[in-house]
């Protein structure tokens, strides 16, 4: 134990002498080590908080699709889903999309599915009658609305409608309500000009939550029209989304690893004149070989280590302290009003261990390799050059 405290201790003085050296592999190892738990924490993260606000989710989603796209489907469906054993509530949704050209951005109209509700609010209440409308909180920041304030919107008749504003979302709601306007299911009938008895989508509760594909099931075979979406497919939706979007970020910053590759691959090519001397020296005054090794092992340990507990804690403070600034509108979507909110933390520790040992292991390796190489070699030859 003694023998390898030493050789540690020497290990950190070598890193020092040839301080800025270590220094600029260590900035390059972190920041590509940055980039990429940066990329990791915030997709994790928002998956963690897509799966949160889904549990609230209806357990089957009934929608109508025609030429293979989305399209409205007759309320008298849910009567005939109800009667499918296993089922609770049915409830007919009445929603739909609407692009504000005045300040080019997105809101999500949905209809009042009931008078209760488990959203909060800063102040206000849902909206009880018609002309009246709750708002979430992006909405009423682009727009300069509060509570008794006006929201007047564009329907799709080209006509200017004007809403009384009875309640704004609060930010704990943010992720789920921030460009959302909520409206009474005949309002939004009327803006949208749906045809009577058509709803946007069914929403259905089933008992034994292990029974709902089976219910899915029996709709699809009840109604051949129609595209039954279970809340497990909407959780896999959004982690395919994610996945795929850090997954284009990690092959953004490839660049970064490939630059790290090389560096490392030099690295194992071969190692400085003056520290072949120095392997020399220690070898010619009684060092074994396995001792130049455990120091070599041990200052590529020390190095990467560093760098990537560095990168990590980079990583972790953008993320959850700054908001991933950089990555963040990459990574969310397109959407103008997508939310400004903090983040839960959240590590895969899974993730870390591989990241860690894909990056650490090659560049020990490539410092012990040339080392042994010259370890090996007569002491007096390596000291000559």
């Amino acid at each position: 134990m003694t023998k390898h405290i030493k050789i540690l201790e020497h290990a950190l003085s070598s890193i020092v002498r040839r301080r800025f050296k270590n220094l600029a592999i260590i900035v390059a190892f972190s920041f590509t080590v940055s980039a990429l738990a940066t990329i990791l924490f915030f997709t994790d993260s928002l998956k963690k908080e897509a799966e949160n606000i889904l549990t609230s989710a209806p357990d089957l989603i009934v929608q109508r699709t025609k030429g293979g796209r989305h399209d409205l489907i007759p309320v008298e469906y849910a009567e005939k889903i109800k009667k499918i054993p296993g089922v609770g509530e049915v409830t007919p949704r009445y929603w739909g999309y609407y692009y504000d050209a005045f300040v080019k951005a997105n809101y999500t109209l949905t209809g009042l599915m009931s008078k209760e509700s488990t959203l909060d609010f800063v102040h206000g209440r849902l909206p009880g009658a018609s002309g009246e409308a709750a708002i979430g909180a992006g909405v009423a920041d682009i727009r300069n609305s509060e509570v008794d304030g006006e929201l007047i919107l564009i329907n799709s008749r080209n006509m200017g409608v004007l809403y009384e504003v009875v309640g704004v979302f609060s930010t704990d709601s943010v992720l789920l309500t921030n460009d959302l306007v909520v409206l009474s299911n005949d309002d939004i009938i009327d803006f949208f000009d749906l045809p009577a008895g058509q709803a946007t989508d069914i929403a259905v509760r089933v008992y034994n939550s292990s029974e709902v594909q089976t219910v899915a099931s029996k709709v699809k075979r009840l109604f051949p029209d129609t595209r039954p979406i279970t809340k497990s497919e909407l959780v896999r939706t959004y982690d395919m989304v994610f996945n795929w979007r850090s997954g284009m970020m990690i092959a953004v910053f490839s660049g970064a690893v490939i630059a790290f590759c090389i560096m490392a691959w030099d690295k194992a090519t071969g190692i400085s004149a003056e520290e072949k001397q120095e392997i020399g020296i220690l070898k010619a005054i009684g060092w074994d070989t396995s001792d130049v090794l455990a120091l070599k092992f041990w200052e590529g340990v020390i190095i990467a280590l560093t760098s990537f507990f560095l990168g990590v804690i980079a990583g972790f403070v953008h993320v959850f302290f700054f908001d991933s600034s950089i990555l963040a509108p990459i990574i969310k979507g397109w959407s103008v009003l997508f939310p400004d909110f903090r983040l839960t933390p959240h590590i895969n520790l899974y993730q870390l261990f591989v990241m860690g040992f894909l990056i650490i292991t090659p560049y020990v390796v490539s410092t012990i390799i040339p080392a042994w190489k010259t370890a090996i070699t007569d002491p007096d030859t390596v000291m000559r050059g």
